[in-house]
């Protein structure tokens, strides 16, 4: 059965945070989502590729409908990660909202250089964080069409 939305089955989205309060917070955020979700997270650039090209403990993990991309990781940085996925041919449709702590001016137009579907600066305030999270969820999947899977 389809949702109001038009998706049959629970979305999939791919949350690369190391700092598990924001993803926590993320997660709370997409529970309450009109959308039924499947939340994956990936605490580093290195695991969240891992995920992506479906690689050892990630094998049978779901190809992501949206990926939810912080910057400032361990290992791999966010701007790394986000040239491998536009890079690769299999990933690069796959919608990718950099959601970081940065404002900074060369931060937005690196992400969109490497095109990056949007850039959104994360709120320091936690109920400014809630809203903003939800109003990627209502516009990447109530109002947005993405590929089929």
């Amino acid at each position: 059965m389809q949702s109001s939305s038009g998706y049959a089955s629970p979305i999939e989205i791919l949350l690369v945070e190391d700092n598990p309060g924001d993803a926590n917070l993320t997660k709370k955020a997409l529970a309450d989502s009109k959308v039924h979700n499947n939340m994956h997270v990936a605490e580093d650039g290195e695991e969240a590729l891992a995920f992506l090209r479906q690689e050892g403990d990630y094998s049978d993990a779901r190809r992501p409908d949206l990926i939810l991309l912080d910057l400032n990781l361990p290992k791999t940085s966010g701007h790394e990660v986000l040239q491998e996925i536009k890079d690769d041919e299999t990933l690069s449709t796959i919608p990718v909202v950099v959601l970081s702590s940065s404002s900074a001016e060369e931060d937005i137009i690196k992400t969109y250089k490497l095109h990056a579907s949007c850039y959104v600066s994360k709120p320091v305030d936690l109920t400014q964080f809630m809203k903003v999270v939800k109003s990627i969820d209502d516009f990447w999947f109530s109002i947005v069409r993405l590929p089929s899977k």
